[in-house]
């Protein structure tokens, strides 16, 4: 078996922040900021980063780099092989947020090709006709379900190149121009008279919001989500890394990356609505989750000055923050398939396909798409857990050694002792949120149709388990064996489309 590997440490970590910054952080993360503490969740954020993302980034990479496989190939040798439905069930939901991840792209798309007509500039254009437009578009079953279709082509077309010819360079360039863009929206933002009511709001410490566990749970999930910890994603990426890479270093550099372009951006759209807007516009508009961006923000270009030219590049921000992260959820598919014996080609035409026939109820259906981001949004936290307890089986001191024998900092105690808490830790949060969802008056707790309900997160994540476990037998045989199951290490190679 011949397989490429990054050219440098630096493509591996440019791949994993690009992976890791995608939409979330443009339009969550400030939501979320300014709605749980400000300040005081920022303190929180860095905590559950040290104690979340940090070591989960870690166990992925030792997963990917020393079985060479992807999700459930890694699982099952790290495992055994009654445990391959682990690894299935991380790649599945992983796989199941790619099918309306999509659907954003597609959205991100859709805006940016506006955004260069100048529609964004028109000082006319207030929220309410954002929200028309919105409504609009999201209303047009062909129009979502076309650009769903450009979005997944798009990524497919980068993914099929594989890496040297596709996604590693791509990346290389993107991350830096994404980060560029970013921070020339930010120095606009900050610029703009009153927008020091914004800086106030997001970085002021509130000592009492600390007993807040609200601030807690949503710290942690934020992290969960934006920094692509316990998807599968890195742990695709480790397959192609070089041999003795810094997993703790590199680990730690994509938690930074991550959360720095989280406040980026935090203090890009909180300094922009508090200098344009009335608090309680500013308020409003932070409660609309996709709508922040699409509706709220988007109808504040006309007001701002030069606008015509910031409207263009912060969508293009989003459309390259959807983008990249796309491309790690197909490359995460694409892989999985060819490790059942799959060519490049033919592995990214299936996953194409499949995604974009899936994702079509997402693209005209936001009730669909919203059940379908609960369901499997929970998902990743589970799937973390999964991740944690892979190392329990593989043996943690075992994993430990490993770790700290290629780090030039020793973080093997630390990791350690994180891993053990955290599949509690876990429970823990999911717990707190089921809790949650069903005591909501508007939820229909046990109703399976119900978008937010926890009935139907048991339910579709129940019909998954049972088809992996039926499964179980027969992936893990068929996947290839790699080094740690009796296989060769893989040899370097430009290329592995016909692999």
């Amino acid at each position: 078996m011949s397989i490429e590997r990054f050219g440098s440490r630096y493509a591996l970590i440019a791949a994993a922040v690009a992976m890791a910054v995608g939409t979330g952080n443009i339009w969550r993360f400030p939501r979320v900021a300014a709605e749980y503490g400000s300040g005081t969740f920022l303190i929180v954020l860095v905590l559950a980063a040290v104690i979340f993302a940090v070591p989960l980034l870690m166990t992925e990479s030792l997963l990917g780099s020393k079985s060479r496989l992807g999700t459930v190939g890694a699982f099952r040798d790290f495992m055994g092989q009654r445990f391959s439905w682990a690894g299935g069930f991380m790649g599945m939901v992983t796989i199941g947020i790619m099918f309306y991840y999509s659907v954003i792209c597609g959205w991100a798309l859709y805006y940016f090709a506006h955004s260069m007509t100048g529609t964004f500039a028109d000082p006319n254009l207030d929220t309410e006709a954002m929200q028309s437009m919105w409504d609009g578009f999201t209303g047009t079953p062909w129009q979502t379900i076309l650009f769903h279709l450009a979005a997944i082509l798009l990524v497919g077309a980068i993914v099929v190149r594989g890496l040297k010819r596709g996604f590693e360079g791509l990346l290389k360039i993107a991350l830096p121009v994404l980060f560029v863009i970013l921070l020339v929206l930010m120095v606009r933002a900050v610029t703009l008279p009153g927008s020091g009511a914004g800086l106030a709001h997001l970085f002021t410490v509130r000592p009492e919001e600390f007993a807040n566990p609200r601030v807690w749970l949503e710290a942690f999930t934020q992290v969960a989500f934006s920094t692509g910890a316990g998807w599968g994603l890195y742990l695709t990426y480790s397959v192609y890394s070089r041999k003795r890479e810094d997993m703790a270093g590199n680990a730690a550099i994509i938690t930074v990356g991550d959360l720095l372009a989280g406040l980026i951006a935090g203090v890009t759209v909180l300094c922009t609505l508090f200098a344009l807007t009335t608090v309680a516009q500013a308020e409003e508009a932070l409660g609309a989750e996709e709508g922040l961006a699409f509706i709220y923000f988007a109808g504040l270009f006309g007001e701002m000055p030069g606008g015509v030219v910031f409207a263009p590049l912060f969508f293009l921000a989003v459309a390259l923050a959807g983008v990249s992260s796309l491309i790690a959820m197909v490359e995460l598919a694409t892989r999985n398939v060819m490790d059942l014996g799959a060519t490049r080609q033919r592995a990214v035409v299936g996953v194409v396909i499949v995604t974009f026939i899936v994702g079509i109820p997402s693209a005209v259906s936001m009730d669909v798409f919203s059940n379908q981001d609960n369901v499997w949004g929970f998902g990743l936290l589970a799937s973390g857990a999964l991740a944690c307890v892979a190392m329990w089986k593989y043996g943690i001191g075992r994993a430990r050694a490993e770790l700290d024998a290629v780090s030039p900092v020793r973080m093997g105690a630390w990791w350690a002792a994180c891993t053990a808490i955290l599949p509690v830790l876990i429970a823990g949060l999911f717990g707190w949120w089921m809790w949650t969802l069903a005591m909501d008056p508007d939820i229909q707790a046990w109703n399976p149709l119900e978008p937010f309900s926890p009935a139907s997160i048991a339910m579709q994540w129940g019909i998954l388990l049972i088809i992996l476990l039926v499964a179980n037998n027969w992936l893990s045989r068929r996947i290839q064996r790699g080094p740690m199951s009796g296989g060769t290490e893989p040899s370097e190679t430009t290329s592995e489309s016909d692999a």
